[in-house]
């Protein structure tokens, strides 16, 4: 694992400026697991780059389903998940065909069975977000972000 680039006291008014930034720094196709606490933003940060691909997101939600395909973009979200196993029902091939990027939410644990089910030409990468500051009060809160390159087994 190599850490490729890491982002201070990220506020959500700076994610357009940190994914044009994380772009150049993927190598696609690219798998992102995002991983972190609930609650510090990977969906929010899953959203904006949903955005910056010029995808009208106004009736996807990352949140409800397991897989969701958008555009040249394909988000899954594994905290449901229950075994490994469930990965290979997923059919994820299909839905990676002719796609750029691929966003894993809670996919660390199940990294191995991404290496087996995702096509051999994704790069893979870990975005690592912490929370680094809340202010009371104010709803305004400041993240921590690495980007980690993940070799490719």
């Amino acid at each position: 694992m190599n850490v490729l680039r890491e982002w201070k006291k990220v506020y959500e008014g700076d994610l357009d400026s940190i994914i044009f930034e994380l772009k150049d720094f993927l190598t696609t196709p690219a798998v992102v697991i995002l991983s972190g606490d609930i609650g510090v933003g990977k969906t929010t940060f899953t959203k904006s780059f949903i955005k910056s691909l010029n995808i009208n997101e106004t009736t996807v939600s990352p949140t409800y389903s397991v897989v969701n395909e958008v555009g040249e973009m394909v988000h899954a979200d594994f905290y449901r998940l229950k075994s490994a196993e469930e990965i290979v029902h997923l059919e994820l091939p299909m839905y990676l065909e002719e796609k750029d990027y691929f966003f894993v939410e809670w996919g660390k644990p199940y990294l191995k069975q991404l290496h087996n089910e995702v096509p051999r030409e994704f790069s893979f990468f870990e975005l690592l977000f912490e929370m680094n500051e809340t202010l009371d009060g104010h709803n305004v809160s400041s993240r921590n972000l690495q980007l980690i390159d993940l070799p490719n087994n």
